[in-house]
């Protein structure tokens, strides 16, 4: 945005001295400025939407994964300790699964390490559901698995839905055609305006980066760390 404010200022002062009027673009720069100002809104609000999503299919998860664990009382006492250490390890691989470090590392294993434990735990309940004369693991343990399950891949699609790259290649096209205006324009003056250019530049330049980072909450400086702590409690009140 430096660059394309610095050529829109040469162009402009080559125009200038050249003898062609360099304004009456008013209207055009408008225009200009008010998409830009539009599209960086949607975005932003986009973003932070999206955010808001993963952080409460975090706690939803969390508690889905609770429930679960809790109706584990209600199997046959002789399957318990087995479920529950298997509860165990899916939780440990369901903190794993979305670290950044821990994907970067390994691909995605814990993603289909997890999705092993959901078919052991499930296999589990279905085997013991033949031996229990109340009817209660059909009843309230196969659903909270269920909806243990859903909200695995529910997490797995928010995670991976983040602003449209031809939304973002034209904002950023629309950000370096607005940096190139604004220099032309400056170039009304004899001099350019530096400090005016920098403010100009590392506003867009900073909104843009906040959108990226919030359709990334776990490779900048906006985390779900807060949200993912319902996770570790449930792991820590496990063991």
């Amino acid at each position: 945005m430096g660059a394309c404010l610095d050529a829109g200022f040469r162009l402009g002062a080559r125009d200038r001295s050249g003898g062609r009027a360099i304004q009456g673009l008013g209207a055009i720069e408008a225009a200009l400025f008010a998409l830009l100002g539009l599209l960086l809104g949607f975005a932003f609000a986009g973003a932070t939407s999206r955010l808001d999503a993963r952080r409460e299919l975090i706690v939803r998860e969390a508690n889905a994964i609770g429930t679960a664990y809790l109706r584990v009382d209600l199997l046959p006492p002789s399957t318990q300790p087995g479920v529950r250490a298997l509860f165990r390890r899916y939780v440990e691989g369901r903190l794993q699964a979305f670290d950044a470090s821990h994907a970067t590392a390994t691909g995605v294993p814990a993603s289909a390490g997890g999705t092993a434990l959901q078919n052991q735990i499930w296999a589990a309940a279905v085997a013991a559901r033949s031996t229990d004369p109340t009817g209660d693991v059909a009843r309230v343990v196969l659903p909270a698995l269920n909806e243990m399950i859903d909200v695995t891949t529910a997490r797995v699609v928010a995670q991976q839905t983040r602003l449209p790259a031809l939304i973002l290649w034209l904002l950023i096209g629309l950000s370096l055609l607005s940096a190139l205006v604004a220099g032309y324009a400056m170039a009304a003056r004899e001099h350019r305006s530096l400090l005016h250019m920098v403010l100009y530049a590392v506003a867009i330049s900073l909104t843009t980066y906040a959108v990226l980072d919030l359709d990334n909450p776990r490779l900048g400086l906006i985390r779900l760390d807060a949200a993912e702590q319902v996770l570790q409690h449930l792991h820590d009140d496990m063991h």
